[in-house]
């Protein structure tokens, strides 16, 4: 096995500020303050009350799956019926040796032609997993996966779930626009992690003692009822891209968008007050949108609101800016 993936992002250590002092951790007894050796830590799971059950490395060792080099198969399934929220971490796997070569690419071939994948085990690092086996041009890849009761039910962490009232036809039809013109080849070297390599320039130009470039402010969120209107809007700029040449990396901006560290000016807040008074308004917008919109408004907690609280929130704002403005 051989991982897939790595991570790209840059790796920070902490300073106390205004000083090239390091900050560091240490393992500390909360009521002596003395530090505790690694080897004298024990594992404790709380039970309820207050009480733990402490365990240690000897006890958890003698539950723990069996080591093995093995890959248990159980099931051979279509690969479409696959749900992706199941796939964990993704792994190159290639032949044990040249005795097994045989067989690896007979496996693979016929996944292939069979469009399946195959269902697994294996335990590593002491844990058991949860596979799928897939081919992959001349590849098998293997996926570690969630098992069933650790995906999370939807509607246990949406405040709502979304309406299943249809979209009207024009909608629809506008949508469909939308999408048709901007339809291309999936091409991953199209996109880029734009903020870690802003976060790269802006060391390099510390590094040299130069003046730090900042980044454009992003665009203002698209008000909830204003659909119409931007899908026409994005359905018009898109044929105009294509017609034009223009990337198929461009990203449509129909819906709601938040911003992240950006400051608002005061015209801002007074347009968002005088969009989101009225209650219907707020009774159509997701959760999401009313926190962006809360943010606008400088709402302090709200971050920890649920979308009941959020409304109130807004209203109450709403008025303040308003009364303000007069």
């Amino acid at each position: 096995m051989y991982s897939a993936t790595r991570e790209h992002e840059v790796s920070f250590h902490q300073f106390q500020e205004g000083t090239g002092d390091r900050i560091r951790y240490r393992r500390v007894n909360e009521r002596t303050g003395k530090e505790v050796e690694y080897d004298d830590i024990v594992k404790g799971a709380e039970v309820g009350g207050g009480e733990y059950v402490m365990l240690d490395q000897d006890e958890l060792d003698a539950v723990a799956p069996g080591r093995s080099r093995n890959l248990e198969i159980h099931r051979f399934v279509d690969l479409d019926e696959i749900d992706p929220v199941y796939f964990q971490k993704t792994y190159y796997l290639g032949p044990g040796s040249e005795e097994t070569a045989r067989t690896y690419v007979l496996l693979r071939d016929a996944l292939a032609e069979a469009n399946r994948a195959a269902i697994g085990t294996l335990v590593m690092r002491g844990k058991e997993y949860l596979t799928a086996i897939r081919p992959d041009g001349k590849l098998l890849v293997l996926e570690t996966m969630f098992f069933a009761d650790e995906i999370r039910d939807p509607k246990e962490v949406l405040d709502s779930l979304p309406s299943a009232r249809a979209a009207k036809e024009q909608e629809m039809r506008m949508a469909g626009q939308l999408i048709d013109s901007m339809t291309g080849r999936w091409d991953p070297e199209d996109y880029r992690d734009s903020y870690t390599d802003r976060v790269k320039q802006l060391i390099a130009e510390k590094k040299k003692d130069k003046e730090i470039t900042v980044a454009e402010q992003a665009p203002e969120p698209t008000g909830a009822r204003d659909l119409m209107e931007v899908l026409r809007r994005s359905v018009e700029e898109a044929q105009g891209r294509r017609s034009g040449g223009g990337s198929s990396g461009t990203k449509a901006r129909a819906g709601t968008k938040t911003r992240a560290g950006t400051k608002t000016r005061a015209g801002t807040k007074a347009r968002a007050a005088g969009k989101q008074d009225a209650a219907d308004d707020l009774a159509q917008m997701t959760k999401a949108e009313l926190t962006a919109l809360a943010r606008d408004l400088d709402i302090p907690g709200r971050s920890s609101m649920d979308r009941r609280k959020l409304v109130s929130a807004v209203k109450a704002a709403a008025r303040r800016a308003k009364r303000r403005a007069a």
